[in-house]
């Protein structure tokens, strides 16, 4: 399978490979991110994901295969219609989207099109000086899909999204300069600082974490005065987590917390 899984302790790593296209998108991504990440979620042991491209391809990803001629077509609106509810449900960008635990992209190189709009479903960045994005969708006669667009404005504000929706590109110096990347570090140390982030985030208790997460991606949907209410029962429920008390009590101790999850 093109997408590849390896575990590192706590920690998933997700890889898109097929270095052959440059990581190009294909339907086997998409059908391994659908079985990917409800196993890893169900995955007590599992705490932070890492996704990024296979560095042999040059690429995180080159964005949809072109050379494919069934690449953007439809056959039948009607039917597209009526697969939609499943389609916003079932379809990797959201379920990534919504995925309850933290995520990192480790971005390689390039990320382009729908190969950059994976990228935003994620919670943080890790930039190589050689990563790049780009949505060229608009020259394509198109636009960036599942809210492409939208979900990089959230990250970086309507003016900077527009400019990328029309295709101009950001660099990873840019990228890092306006927030969208939140550590930008030479080639090579790329996955070791991937892997440290994703090890910080694992050390944290796993309730917490879970929910500080669900916190701020619900919190911006809403007015403030409701967020920070859901905050209130958010909190409230952690107070009397096993994990509170542990980590409380280990702050008192002075010594490393146990976390379990519970």
């Amino acid at each position: 399978m093109p997408l590849l899984l390896q575990r590192s302790g706590p920690i998933a790593i997700l890889t898109l490979s097929r270095p052959e296209a440059r990581n190009a998108w294909c339907e086997e991504f998409q059908t391994g991110l659908r079985e990917r990440l409800p196993e890893l979620e169900a995955d007590p042991e599992i705490r932070c994901a890492i996704l990024t491209g296979d560095d042999a391809g040059g690429a995180f990803s080159a964005g949809a295969d072109l050379k494919n001629p069934k690449t953007h077509t439809m056959n039948s609106v009607a039917a597209f219609i009526e697969d939609l509810p499943n389609r916003r449900r079932a379809h990797p960008i959201n379920m990534l989207a919504d995925f309850a635990k933290p995520v990192i992209a480790a971005v390689n190189g390039y990320a382009v099109g729908i190969g950059c709009i994976v990228t935003y479903c994620c919670d943080l960045i890790v930039a190589s000086e050689r990563a790049e994005w780009r949505l060229p969708q608009s020259g394509l006669g198109i636009i960036p899909a599942q809210g492409g667009a939208v979900r990089l404005a959230r990250w970086v504000g309507k003016g900077l999204a527009m400019r990328a929706a029309f295709g101009f590109p950001l660099t990873a110096e840019e990228a890092f300069r306006i927030g969208l990347a939140q550590w930008l570090v030479p080639h090579a140390e790329l996955m070791p600082r991937a892997l440290a982030v994703a090890e910080h985030i694992a050390s944290l208790p796993p309730l917490a974490a879970r929910l500080t997460k669900e916190s701020l991606n619900y919190g911006m949907n809403i007015p403030q005065s409701d967020a920070a209410l859901a905050d209130l029962y958010r909190f409230a429920m952690l107070e009397l987590t096993e994990d509170k008390a542990e980590s409380h009590q280990a702050w008192r101790e002075r010594r490393k917390p146990r976390f379990k999850g519970r």
